[in-house]
């Protein structure tokens, strides 16, 4: 149908605009932390006996808040505004932590937050291609792939490779928090140290 496709064809600068429409004004760094902040309160406050559908109703409720882009739009490319190295973890889901959907954060996830070179070159390409402005290295609480590098029982060969950055961030007096704490800090240092991309530091939080 040559008229539907005429008009599809005419929303396509449309759509794309719209990809710019809705990062956080200012600092994103700061965007990030509070969007946490309500996050963490709105959960704190349900307590421990949540239900499901509570869950799940609070869920909806922060999405409708910080959910702008049009799902068309993404169709015609991404325009995210923070991109995160963070632990694969089930339980830790960005989006939801930080009030977030699709298009607005560029992930890269691996156990552990470790900072190996396809993740960094994803990330390079991030900051170089689509002009992210912040790329944030997080950890979580009661990291198993932390806590596994912490010992010496040997591991699966491609474990002990996933281990080795892990174990290059680690304090001999460390305790798990304190090693999670010093992992994400490593890995924002690797970020610029093994890469021209970005090439700012303070492009990088911790």
């Amino acid at each position: 149908m040559p008229g539907v496709a005429k008009a599809a064809d005419a929303m396509v600068p449309t759509l794309k605009q719209s990809l710019n429409a809705y990062p956080p004004p200012g600092d994103p760094l700061k965007a990030l932390l509070e969007r946490n902040e309500t996050f963490s309160k709105a959960w704190q406050a349900l307590g421990d006996d949540i239900s499901p559908q509570e869950r799940m109703a609070l869920k909806a409720s922060m999405l409708e808040q910080g959910c702008q882009n049009d799902r068309l739009a993404l169709d015609e490319g991404q325009h995210p505004w923070a991109a995160l190295i963070s632990g694969a973890d089930a339980r830790v889901a960005p989006e939801w932590i930080f009030a977030a959907c699709s298009g607005e954060l560029f992930q890269v996830r691996v156990a552990g937050n470790s900072t190996f070179d396809d993740g960094i070159a994803s990330l390079a390409y991030a900051v170089a291609v689509l002009e992210v402005p912040l790329i944030l290295a997080s950890g979580h609480s009661g990291c198993g792939a932390v806590k596994a590098a912490m010992v010496t029982k040997l591991l699966t060969p491609l474990l002990e490779d996933l281990a080795k950055p892990i174990r290059s961030s680690l304090k001999s007096r460390d305790d798990l928090t304190q090693a999670i704490e010093g992992k994400a800090h490593y890995a924002a240092g690797q970020l610029t140290k093994r890469s021209a991309v970005p090439k700012r530091p303070d492009q990088v939080a911790k």
